[in-house]
């Protein structure tokens, strides 16, 4: 598991095409009056790709694995955001159950990530 950028870490780039189609959800016309809804769920869609980009600038696996933790909250409240799509029609069940999935699915992405990096922490230990 190797990546020298965030750009290459796959669960960002699965962020980065859900914050795409949640922007073109909040466009549609039943949608876009709904602006508490469209600023919550475009900040916690954008909140994914942005902790996991910090993280990856971090100095430690902690640090990242700190923000990573971030990114897997932000990504269950966008999928919690999903439901009151659903509920009010914004989406389809279809869509629901699609972008819902890669929001499952960056979720396993991060927490595998963050298993990754506490099993491989190479951080030196000093004693007195």
């Amino acid at each position: 598991m190797g990546f020298k950028s965030f750009e290459e870490i796959e669960a960002w780039k699965e962020a980065r095409t859900l914050v795409n189609w949640i922007q073109t959800i909040c466009k549609k016309e039943n949608v876009c009056k709904n602006w508490a809804w469209i600023d919550q769920i475009t900040r916690s869609s954008i909140s994914i790709m942005a902790n996991i980009a910090e993280g990856c600038d971090t100095q430690t696996n902690a640090e990242f694995c700190q923000f990573l933790g971030y990114a897997k909250r932000s990504a269950s409240e966008t999928r919690s955001h999903l439901y009151y799509a659903l509920d009010s029609n914004f989406i389809n069940k279809e869509e629901f159950d699609t972008y819902g999935d890669i929001t499952k699915k960056i979720g396993s992405q991060l927490s595998n990530l963050i298993k990754y990096l506490r099993q491989n922490d190479k951080r030196t230990t000093f004693t007195a």
